[in-house]
């Protein structure tokens, strides 16, 4: 009998209130830690539906990778972690397909990267192209400091060697994140800070926040170019309307609970279950 499985490395709160979810709505659920598994040791069988929790995205993309090729369903697919993963990925499917972005610009020496910083002109931010929780971001006034930043990160190791540069967007001291489930969007929330960069990981303060019809119009189309079952997409307010900033493929979501009141864990498990029971 096909089972509906989570995966995780550890349990955060998110994995705690998924659990908590299934046992309150009723929802049959197997908890996989795969901390100490060995491929092809993981338990899951053709039919089965896996999310795929684990702590870092290279554990998430691996795992869903390996699952597929048993022709196991994954929440998200790996294809899907992995575009959301990469800032230039992401940024290359947004401007293909026409999404809103902030302007931005990619190099791959630290002389480019100065270049590039120059000719989007300052204020920008230098960011990696692989990382989340508003790590090792930097925004940059000059050249000067452009050139100092630039020679760091090209002693940072390979997957530094891309420089991923984005045009710095007045956004008001908030950004947006919204949550969508099956392309539908179900929760939006604001966080507000002092400081540049906004994530709650950093300080951000959440608060709920309606979702306007512009804000759906932008998200259809994120989707429609990204897919996805489960996604957070993060949005600044520019002059123009709303940008996407960056997209997240295994998102956090508590914060997203406690300022809106919205199940997101049982709307997740909820989707779970119909993908569990599709037709394959």
């Amino acid at each position: 009998m096909a089972q509906l499985r989570i995966a995780y490395t550890r349990l955060r709160v998110e994995e705690k209130l998924l659990f908590e979810a299934a046992q309150r709505l009723g929802i049959p659920v197997v908890a996989d830690d795969v901390t100490d598994r060995i491929w092809p040791g993981i338990e899951a069988d053709p039919g089965d539906v896996v999310l795929c929790r684990c702590i870092g995205q290279t554990h998430n993309i691996a795992l869903a990778q390996l699952l597929e090729s048993r022709e196991i369903r994954t929440i998200n697919h790996s294809s899907v972690i992995s575009l959301c993963g990469d800032k230039v990925t992401t940024a290359a499917v947004l401007t293909r397909t026409g999404v809103p972005q902030p302007l931005y610009s990619v190099a791959f020496s630290p002389e480019g990267a100065v270049e590039a910083a120059e000719r989007l002109g300052y204020p920008v931010v230098f960011k990696p192209p692989v990382g989340s929780w508003g790590r090792l971001l930097a925004k940059v006034d000059s050249r000067e400091t452009a050139e100092a930043i630039a020679e760091h990160k090209a002693h940072l190791g390979p997957s530094h060697s891309v420089f991923f540069i984005q045009k710095y967007v007045e956004k008001g001291g908030y950004d947006v994140r919204v949550t969508l489930i099956d392309g539908k969007p179900v929760t939006a929330i604001r966080r507000k800070s002092d400081h540049w960069i906004t994530n709650t990981a950093r300080g951000g303060v959440p608060e709920g926040l309606p979702i306007t019809e512009e804000m759906e119009s932008v998200l259809r189309r994120t989707h429609a170019a990204i897919g996805g079952d489960i996604l957070a997409v993060d949005l600044f307010l520019g002059p123009d309307g709303w940008l996407v900033n960056e997209i997240n493929g295994q998102p956090e979501f508590r914060s997203s609970i406690t300022t809106t009141g919205v199940d997101l864990p049982g709307l997740i498990l909820k989707h779970a279950q119909s993908c569990l029971e599709a037709p394959r």
